[in-house]
């Protein structure tokens, strides 16, 4: 088969290179995948470039999020048939024509679900799920304020917002982008790159959005000076969800704000909640699956590329050029414009 392989460790992610390799017949409980597609994430990068916390055995292939068909299965495996349509994941293996990977990391995909949205949706909705309803309790008619709400992570925070009843105030830095965000569903847009709207203040629109008051909940995956002005335009006994800080900056958190608006600043680590405590892990995997299958959630692939163009999805993804997520595809398969 086909694969992408990483052989070093290198800032530059275009070293990796595409080839030929064996893949044997899975055994025991594994299930052999005819990968469709499978999505881009940062971690995919940062395993390139050896800045993730974990790092895979040379060499390897990225991609951790993926869909497909069942071609073979080990002798063990007793829920899955060749032919099937299925959505799993894996640390790392998902820039390959096939991967072989445990039965109980895979479902069943139903057929309304396309194979490119499937690829898309795991790790973004899990974090937004988690952040706004385990974490930060929002609740209908709450003004929920996301921050780089044209990311895959904070697109997939608009469209669960939206589902849960709240009212949607969304940040990002292109007016194209944040058109996408509006189309989707958001209530208001903010350009933070605006004059008057960043460094002068969009503290000054999330107030008069809100009759002066501040947003409820504010998801901010970006951290430095976005944290620090989300400060300003809390609500009395609001909620900031600290998910991740793509600005590069850790924020120090003004304590006396904390203290006279009643503040609560949350911090948001998904994967590690299901680790600590396995059965609200996964209550919330069937939770966010049982959304993605009702069309209740509607992941936004915004480009595909095929396998042999790896490099170029994932620099899409490192210039900041995505607006919710993108793929590569494998063995033939090309998203619809409907996906």
């Amino acid at each position: 088969m086909k694969s992408v392989i990483c052989h070093e460790i290198s800032e530059d992610i275009s070293t990796v290179s595409f080839e030929e390799i064996d893949l044997r017949a899975p055994k025991g409980n594994e299930v052999q995948i005819k990968i469709m597609a499978c999505a881009v994430n940062f971690p995919d990068l940062l395993m390139i470039q050896g800045k993730y916390q974990f790092k895979p055995p040379l060499p390897f292939s990225p991609g951790g999020e993926f869909s497909g068909e069942v071609v073979d299965v080990g002798e063990d495996v007793t829920g899955f048939s060749v032919g099937d349509r299925v959505v799993g994941g894996a640390r790392y293996g998902g820039f390959s024509e096939a991967i072989n990977i445990e039965q109980n990391s895979l479902r069943h995909l139903p057929i309304n679900i396309s194979f490119a949205k499937a690829a898309s949706y795991s790790t973004a909705y899990l974090t937004a799920l988690v952040a706004l309803k385990v974490r930060g309790r929002l609740q209908p008619n709450e003004t929920l304020l996301v921050h780089g709400a044209t990311g895959g992570v904070g697109m997939a925070a608009v469209d669960l917002g939206k589902h849960m009843g709240a009212k949607i105030i969304a940040t990002g830095g292109t007016d194209q982008k944040l058109k996408v965000v509006k189309e989707r569903g958001a209530d208001h847009v903010i350009n933070y790159s605006m004059p008057n709207n960043y460094l002068g203040g969009f503290k000054e629109r999330v107030k008069e959005l809100t009759d002066g008051k501040g947003a409820d909940v504010i998801f901010d995956p970006v951290g430095g000076t976005v944290f620090d002005e989300s400060m300003r335009c809390i609500n009395w006994d609001g909620r900031i969800l600290t998910i991740g800080f793509t600005s590069g900056v850790w924020p120090q958190a003004p304590v006396n704000h904390i203290l006279i608006k009643q503040i609560s600043v949350i911090g948001v680590r998904a994967g590690e909640i299901g680790r600590r405590n396995p059965e609200l892990g996964r209550q919330t995997r069937e939770e966010i699956f049982e959304l993605l299958t009702s069309g209740a959630i509607n992941p936004h692939v915004c480009a595909a590329f095929p396998l042999e163009d790896s490099v170029n999805a994932m620099k899409m993804l490192e210039e900041r050029k995505v607006v919710g997520k993108v793929v590569v595809t494998a063995n033939g398969y090309s998203p619809s414009k409907s996906d």
